[in-house]
């Protein structure tokens, strides 16, 4: 592919200014959805020229094109087309396979952008986004836990301490005092601290990828402008000057999630130690240095959850100050901490013998007990906000969010749970030398076959009504081709696309059913294990036959369940890092889950939206201001998002300067009513007032595109084409098409002609004068 460097297609040279005879250029600038594509097959040409971007993202040209502006009116033919190509922001290298392991902290970050709209509510506002930020923490906590879990109690603690199992792995004989004959390391404490570098080396490693990724894909800054009054009409947050810039709060998040992440570490020693120096054969003064370091780290803790809780998102502005002291001292005193409890946990303790679990149970209890009652919190807030303004296209009326927070916290306990179970079986495959995990962990996993068991049962209920949809569609299909020499197994096939394409609109039933079953089943899981003490198998015994044998395979079944989702998990991150095909299946799945700035947790995957969104920001802007010409912007799937946030952040005169054309675009169907805050019906309806036109493409058979349901209102004409377009474009072999037409569904709208048709009367409504850079008015129908 040909490359120029910075191509300046934008020069003084070519402003109106220098062009007084000519007509201004129109540009069209593709923006392409998910999974990407080439800037070959966007454009239609093999010979492309990048004119501006790196490696990462970059807008192209058909090399034809380059000087276009240059030339004079009667030499250019149609608008000059620019391809955006932004995909290598979500797929590239096999390193980002690892970002699997990222997903709870997406999942609780997608949900503080769901809350719903809300005005006059700033205060209850601020505290749901609080309680967002503490459910991310906790799943910070558990993650670190779950590694000291495997690594301090499972195989430290319990496989060096049992000569049958340390037999068995001859890795951890220098560990065991049997084995090794009570060598150095053979003692309990440490062991605990020779061991705690597995956890400690995962914070570090959570803390180097949230800083890696922020310079490479976030540190862009937005256009540097004063922001918009926000009057009566709900004009979207995603037109602040400093929405796509958040780096204040993610360096404060980033240090506070891994002073959490260290201070967990520290505990799992010093509690372990501190516990056996407050027996009959500890060391008053060790007992003492124990409270000591105890109260401390819980001193730490106080400190990062205050700053979790101090300060949200600052969208009006660019806020480029870091609080620097903060941000280099709270990590740095839990590491010190740290280094103190290994130094305090190692030290020789005559006496001490391990035997049983370390205090797991306690500490995963309380975080399942706090995650629980932050989503039940969570709840009450977000139903507090959608009683203000009810909008009745909301996802689960206005609870998508705290029902996206419970299954991020599921995520995290399933994904703990998963690996404490895995490793306890590898280390002990007899299942009789060693305690195992905690108690909690097994109650989790039994849940799980019941979960399951709703979940088909609605998928099943589900299954049936597309069916029965499928029936109805048959009639509709024939009615849409009428004329057509009717085949059975065609129209079936159309009925099928178009019924499975409505599935996408039963997400929230799922995600509802879902969440709450994971809430209640969680909540019988904490009680099982706190009264028993004991896994559901020994609780049982005592029972009927029948709830013996039902816990029995419960807990069986559910270990198997969680051991082979894990074991599919770890499958799919080795297929990503050698298939480059599974790659762009991973890439696809951060496309959507990506787009929104980290806002709740500092770990989660970088935003390509806050390197996209400027991009796109600033080259409409120079365009429009250097040559004065006239601009569509068309977006397919995802990209109609990025371009839509695009046209948000351009300054009113600017954006009066551009034309949208949407296809195949969530915007409504699911940003819309799982992001009403932000695209509900009241900011697209202004986003249709202040761009010069807008329209959108879709068609029945698309299962992510739709409708927007955004009227004229005498701002012009309807955003959304009606009828829908046409798949297939032909029921039969035509002499326009002799071969059988393909059902599209999603992809390739360019393919309908309804498409060229719509974008050149967007260029041809686009007014050619520029308009006053101070104006307010808005262009006419």
């Amino acid at each position: 592919m040909e490359r120029v460097q910075e191509h300046a297609v934008t020069t003084e040279a070519n402003s109106p200014a220098g062009r007084p005879d000519q007509t201004e250029p129109a540009l069209e600038l593709l923006v392409h959805g998910v999974g990407g594509t080439t800037p070959e097959e966007m454009l239609g040409d093999p010979r492309t020229v990048r004119v501006t971007g790196d490696d990462t993202a970059a807008v192209f040209r058909r090399a034809a094109d380059v000087d276009a502006e240059s030339r004079p009116a009667g030499q250019r033919t149609g608008p000059i087309r620019e391809a955006y190509v932004w995909c290598n922001l979500t797929s590239g290298n096999g390193t980002r396979a690892l970002w699997l392991l990222l997903l709870p902290f997406m999942v609780v970050n997608l949900a503080h952008w769901m809350r719903p709209t809300a005005r006059g509510r700033r205060r209850t506002v601020r505290f749901y986004g609080l309680l967002v930020r503490l459910a991310g923490l906790t799943l910070t906590v558990l993650l670190v836990a779950a590694a000291c879990e495997v690594a301090l109690d499972l195989a430290a603690w319990q496989c060096a301490g049992t000569r049958a199992c340390a037999d068995r792995h001859t890795w951890l004989g220098f560990l065991s005092p049997t084995v090794s004959h009570d060598s150095w390391w053979s003692r309990p404490g440490r062991r605990l601290a020779l061991a705690a570098l597995v956890p400690t080396a995962l914070t570090v490693l959570l803390w180097y990828l949230s800083r890696r990724t922020w310079s490479a894909y976030e540190s862009q800054q937005p256009m540097n402008r004063r922001p918009e009054p926000e009057d009566e009409t709900g004009h979207s947050s995603l037109g602040r000057p400093g929405f796509w810039y958040g780096r204040r709060l993610v360096a404060r998040l980033r240090a506070a999630h891994t002073a959490a992440g260290l201070v967990t570490v520290a505990a799992a020693v010093t509690v372990a130690a501190a516990r056996f120096d407050r027996g009959p054969a500890g060391s008053r003064a060790l007992a003492t240095l124990g409270t000591l370091l105890e109260t401390a780290l819980a001193g730490v803790a106080f400190v990062v959850v205050y700053v979790v809780c101090r300060r949200g998102r600052s969208e009006n502005r660019l806020d480029q100050a870091l609080d620097r002291r903060l941000v280099r001292r709270l990590p740095l005193s839990a590491l010190l901490l740290l280094a103190l409890s290994l130094l305090y946990g190692g030290w020789s303790r005559p006496g001490w013998e391990s035997s049983g679990r370390l205090p797991g149970d306690t500490a995963f209890g309380g975080i399942a007990l706090v995650q629980g009652l932050l989503v039940i919190a969570l709840a009450v807030v977000a139903h507090l906000l959608h009683r203000t303004h009810p909008d009745p296209r909301s996802a689960m009326r206005g609870l998508g969010g705290p029902a996206v927070a419970m299954l991020a916290c599921a995520l995290g306990g399933v994904m703990s749970g998963g690996v404490s179970q895995r490793v306890s079986d590898w280390l002990d495959g007899t299942g009789t030398s060693i305690a195992g995990p905690p108690v909690l962990l097994t109650w989790q996993a039994s849940v799980i076959p019941t979960l399951l068991v709703v979940v088909l049962v609605l998928c099943a209920a589900l299954g049936h009504r597309t069916w029965r949809l499928r029936r109805s569609e048959l009639a509709a299909v024939a009615q849409d081709y009428p004329g057509a020499r009717k085949d059975r197994a065609r129209t079936a096939r159309i009925a099928s696309t178009r019924a499975m394409a409505t599935l996408t609109d039963r997400g929230p039933l799922l995600v509802a059913v879902t969440s709450t079953a994971t809430l209640l089943l969680g909540a019988g899981a904490l009680v099982g294990a706190f009264t028993t003490d004991r896994t559901p198998e020994r609780a049982g015994e005592e029972a009927q036959a029948f709830v013996h044998g039902t816990a029995q395979t419960s807990q069986a079944l559910g270990s198997w369940l969680i051991g082979l989702g894990f074991i599919l998990f770890v499958t799919w991150g080795r297929r990503a890092y050698k298939d480059a095909s599974a790659r762009r299946t991973i890439g696809i799945l951060w496309d959507v889950g990506t787009f929104w700035p980290r806002a709740a947790h500092p770990f989660a995957p970088p935003c390509y939206a806050e390197r996209a969104v400027p991009d796109l920001t600033w080259r409409m802007a120079t365009w429009t201001r250097a040559t004065g010409g006239r601009l569509v912007i068309s977006g397919h799937s995802q990209g109609s998002v990025l371009a839509a946030a695009a046209a948000w952040q351009l300054k009113p005169a600017q954006r009066k300067r551009v034309a949208l054309l949407t296809y195949g675009s969530p915007l409504e169907r699911l940003y819309g009513r799982w992001f009403p805050a932000h695209f509900g019906p009241a900011a697209l309806t202004r986003l249709h007032r202040e761009v010069d036109c807008w329209r959108n493409l879709y068609r029945l058979t698309d299962p992510i595109g739709g409708p927007v349901h955004v009227s004229g209102d005498g701002c012009g004409p309807e955003v959304d084409h009606e009828p829908p377009l046409k798949d297939p474009l032909e029921y039969g072999r035509t002499a326009q098409h002799p071969l059988p037409a393909p059902i599209l569904g999603h992809s390739d709208y360019q393919a309908d002609p309804a498409f060229a048709e719509e974008r050149e009367r967007l260029l041809a409504r686009l007014r050619p004068e520029v308009p006053p850079q101070g104006s307010s008015g808005r262009s006419s129908a």
